[in-house]
């Protein structure tokens, strides 16, 4: 289950922008003092900026150098000592040249962030998916007030995930309608990354190609241009990219080497908490149509020096089909050539090497092998 501020895939990092100029996030959480502290973290130059302020009646300042066009952060709030880290109340911002005011009562999620152009198009975005919030957030209290003989019922399980699935459904409408109405938006660009994630080439392009020139000039819309080639390459219908990495045993594999199968191409890692709890689903479909002409081929984005790690998960998770990796976490060939940003990540493709479905979790993965195969 997920919530919008901590979504259920492990992202690469958001699209970031360079240029110093003046900013100021100004604001109050409601009248706490020391050793409450507000947290500022963005990224700037390729590095991570933190800085901390001291509450006094509820007042805080951070100023600094801020990137000439806007850069997503997060304001973080612990009214403890235990510090940035521990912090579980938190709110996305956009650093950027301007002051920037927040007021919360008693949370820094509940927080109202005005004052420059990216916040305020912010706050209207998120306003934009209160209902999918809500929707979440009724996800979770139905799921709390379960019994735990309830939640293990196929009925209480098949219902939470048709819940799931038409929140994200109505997360992509949001998401898609935001961008055409905010064409000049950064919002909308960092809008665009999401809705990539589950969304097609022939849905994605228009939306980009519909965002204004600077937008599309600025160093994350040329980012996310120059990704659009290889989410074309990925689209249903196209031949999927030949690739070729190690094995456990570091024997490499090319991907035509299945061909004539139906495959799975799995991106995931073992530090990614979305994709390991993912895997039983995988598990499960690949223990059912293993027989039918199926298999799967796992492709991790562990780091460099992980692959100890890489092998526990594979048999602490029971994958019993190829795994391949280079060990380059992001910087992961296939995963480059596939245009991944985002795990965990699948691509469904048939027999002659065609992409044939993408981004089947949890019972669709089932549901589209039933619908090739036949139920079982």
């Amino acid at each position: 289950m997920k919530k919008i501020a901590l979504s259920a895939i492990a992202f690469l990092p958001a699209l970031l922008f360079a240029q110093d100029t003046k900013f100021t996030v100004q604001g109050n959480v409601g009248t706490f003092g020391a050793p409450a502290k507000v947290y500022l973290q963005f990224r700037q130059d390729g590095k991570t900026v933190v800085d901390s302020a001291v509450l006094k009646d509820g007042k805080f300042t951070f100023t600094g150098q801020a990137p000439a066009v806007p850069t997503s952060g997060y304001l973080l709030f612990n009214p403890k000592r235990s510090g940035m880290n521990s912090s579980r109340d938190y709110k996305s911002i956009y650093v950027e040249q301007g002051t920037i005011n927040v007021s919360a009562a008693e949370t820094i999620a509940k927080a109202q962030v005005k004052g420059t152009k990216s916040n305020n198009e912010n706050e209207l975005y998120h306003t934009a998916l209160k209902p999918v919030n809500e929707g979440y957030d009724a996800m979770e209290a139905k799921e709390k007030a379960a019994t735990e003989e309830q939640k293990k019922s196929e009925a209480f399980i098949k219902q939470a995930k048709l819940d799931e699935k038409a929140i994200e459904e109505q997360e992509k409408i949001i998401n898609k309608k935001f961008i055409k109405d905010h064409p000049d938006s950064y919002v909308s660009l960092n809008a665009l990354q999401s809705f990539a994630y589950s969304a097609d080439y022939v849905d994605i392009a228009p939306l980009y190609e519909g965002l204004t020139a600077d937008i599309k000039a600025s160093k994350g819309g040329r980012a996310f241009g120059d990704i659009l080639p290889k989410l074309k390459a990925v689209a249903l219908g196209a031949t999927a990219p030949e690739f070729a990495e190690a094995d456990t045993s570091g024997k490499v594999i090319n991907l035509s080497s299945f061909r004539g199968k139906y495959v799975l191409i799995d991106f995931w890692a073992s530090w990614c908490g979305p994709c390991r709890a993912e895997n039983p689903n995988v598990v499960k479909a690949y223990n059912q149509y293993k027989t039918k002409n199926f298999t799967i081929v796992g492709v991790s984005l562990d780091r460099p020096n992980a692959k100890e790690a890489w092998l526990k998960a594979i048999h602490k998770d029971g994958l019993e089909w190829t795994q391949l990796s280079d060990l380059k976490f992001w910087d992961s060939k296939a995963a480059g050539m596939y245009g991944v940003r985002a795990i965990p990540q699948n691509f469904l493709i048939d027999p002659n090497g065609k992409i044939v479905g993408k981004n089947l979790r949890g019972d669709d993965l089932t549901a589209k092998l039933a619908e090739l195969f036949g139920k079982i």
